[in-house]
């Protein structure tokens, strides 16, 4: 389960992520990265730290499944939050054969786009 301060939970930040950060697709999902983004609704002097939210449409399955997909990608972002900046925000979208992945594919999905989007990769 990801941390309460690690989520991304209003419409307006997934927006921001999504309109204005970078994006990286691959073959399962598609990651959506705002780096260093403040948060107004935070306030004191340290860094705010990196939220990730996630969306998992119906196409990827019915609900059992959809829920699946979701708590592996929890699990796998939870892992890989020291990789991100303070303050980015991070929306991973399923796509529909998310459904039928097992965890080691999400996983190097989830690492290809994560590389590219830091600058360790190429397009």
């Amino acid at each position: 389960m990801l941390p309460t301060e690690n989520r991304l939970r209003r419409r307006e930040d997934f927006a921001t992520a999504v309109r204005r950060g970078r994006r990286a697709g691959r073959p399962l999902l598609v990651v959506h990265l705002r780096s260093g983004a403040t948060d107004p609704h935070v306030t004191g002097e340290s860094a705010p730290p990196p939220r990730a939210g996630f969306v998992v449409s119906k196409a990827v399955g019915g609900a059992v499944v959809r829920t699946a997909v979701k708590r592996r990608l929890r699990h796998l972002v939870r892992e890989r939050l020291t990789l991100l900046p303070p303050g980015s925000l991070v929306v991973v979208r399923a796509l529909p054969g998310s459904g039928d992945a097992d965890h080691e594919q999400l996983a190097r999905d989830l690492d290809a786009a994560l590389q590219r989007l830091l600058g360790g990769g190429a397009r």
